[in-house]
């Protein structure tokens, strides 16, 4: 329990209008988007520096207060839920951009920068930073969860853009980690350590990020076929072709009927492919797209429309950002159980037409980034019905198992948070008692993220 003599003590270090133990504050920093109970926290702190947040660090482990990161709470496996009460960090206070360096390609930034802000900012200097997670999440998060998103296939993941960090440990030392080369053979590669670590091994408060130059032109297509195997084949044979998309995303008929009642549409409710290929000219891109559209064709597609130019590549990718908050509105009262496995390409269709067959009697939704091999599920249902919910988790661990036999993963992007623990000595084996080692090393009272990752 954190008492009154702590906050005080808290108090001095970050400022009196910076703790709060109010209700709402408390029930906000409660809970993110899944389907986990909320557990609420017994005081949340805004510091305004790597030096406040160093030395909350030190005052918690001294007393042994349970510490958790926050950004803004969109992440969708429990991550920032703070399971053990104690103190959360929330970093809203930290955002600012310290420096563009656009002959670099760098951006320097502090945690709890908004990665949507930052691409408006970086825009006017024609760069951008690639991750694209669709939520508004901030960069402390993304660096925390891995996050990757839509834009995976052609650019990577958030850990390719991670050149420097500055982190804070249990203890309160302060790491600065990495360099502005570009590449570097100097000694074990710590940061990526703390990449998709999801602040258990501490609190980062500032990143070096890599960043990449705005495309010149855009071509985006939408394309639906009579079944999800030809969908699904398709995403192979355009991988497969020599071009390189910069975004390919699978949605399945449900996930069409939902966003058409969600928002007024008149979609074909149909397995669909989102594309979206990035080019130097126009012309490039209509003999790219002439190509496309042969081998959707070849597989059986019965619908294709396909926009030239920013605009129009909006307007087909709209429906793709508003997948999620679309299911939930349709769903009142439901809640989500969110599965985000991740499998090589050639095993995709296999693996989509298995997860097809196993939430048949659910009311499941099937989406994901085709491209890079990830395959969201959401599943709405009532976790306080346990007769039904345990078919929910049935079908869940089936899946990954499922993933797991293609020698893939249980989670691509979202992180292993609270729900996804219970895999990991599955995917890992005998690597998972080196994770806990290193966890105990850096973090001995186990007092910085708790209860997750590890069971």
């Amino acid at each position: 329990m954190v008492t009154n003599d702590d906050l005080l003590n808290l108090k001095a270090i970050v400022g009196e209008k910076f703790v709060s133990t109010g209700e709402s504050v408390l029930n906000l920093h409660s809970h993110d988007e899944s389907y986990h109970p909320p557990v609420l926290p017994d005081v949340v702190l805004w510091p305004h520096s790597t030096d406040e947040v160093s030395r909350v660090a030190r005052y918690a482990f001294e007393r042994k207060i349970p510490v958790t990161g926050w950004g803004v709470g969109t992440s969708l496996e429990g991550n920032p839920i703070p399971v053990n009460h104690g103190i959360v960090v929330d970093f809203q206070e930290m955002q600012k951009i310290l420096s563009i360096r656009p002959e670099d390609f760098q951006v320097d930034v502090e945690a709890g920068v908004v990665y949507k802000e930052l691409n408006k900012t970086l825009s006017r200097n024609g760069l951008f930073f690639p991750p694209d997670p669709g939520a508004a999440a901030t960069i402390g998060g993304m660096i925390g969860n891995n996050a990757s998103g839509i834009r995976t296939v052609k650019y990577g993941a958030t850990k390719d853009y991670v050149m420097r960090l500055i982190v804070v440990l249990p203890g309160g030392q302060v790491l600065r980690i990495g360099n502005r080369a570009r590449k570097s053979s100097s000694g074990y590669d710590l940061l990526h350590l703390f990449v998709g670590a999801e602040g258990t091994l501490g609190l980062i408060t500032e990143a070096t990020l890599k960043l990449a130059g705005l495309p010149a032109n855009f071509m985006a297509l939408r394309v639906t076929f009579p079944e999800v195997r030809k969908a699904t084949d398709t995403v192979f044979q355009v991988m497969n072709s020599g071009l390189s998309p910069a975004a390919m995303e699978f949605m399945d008929s449900n996930v069409i009927g939902v966003l058409n009642r969600d928002r007024n549409l008149a979609m074909e409710e149909s397995p669909t492919l989102l594309m979206e290929f990035n080019g130097f000219s126009d012309e490039g891109l209509k003999a790219e797209m002439t190509f496309i559209e042969e081998i959707c064709r070849e597989n059986g597609c019965t619908f294709i429309d396909k926009g030239i130019g920013k605009e129009e590549r909006d307007r087909l990718w709209e429906m793709r950002y508003l997948t999620f908050e679309s299911i939930k509105r349709q769903h009142p009262g439901l809640l989500p159980l969110i599965m985000d496995i991740a499998v090589p390409l050639s095993h995709y269709s296999n693996m989509a037409a298995f997860i097809k067959q196993e939430v048949g009697d659910l009311l499941a939704y099937v989406f994901g980034h085709a491209g890079d091999g990830n395959i969201h599920v959401i599943v709405m249902d009532l976790p306080s019905d346990r007769s039904r919910w345990s078919r929910v988790e049935e079908a869940n661990r089936r899946i990954v198992e499922k993933a797991l036999a293609f020698e893939g993963t249980c989670t691509g992007e979202h992180g292993v948070g609270i729900g996804k623990r219970c895999f990991l000595p599955d995917e890992h084996r005998e690597s998972l008692e080196l994770m806990k080692q290193i966890k105990n090393l850096i973090d001995p009272e186990g007092i910085f993220n708790p209860g997750k990752l590890f069971i």
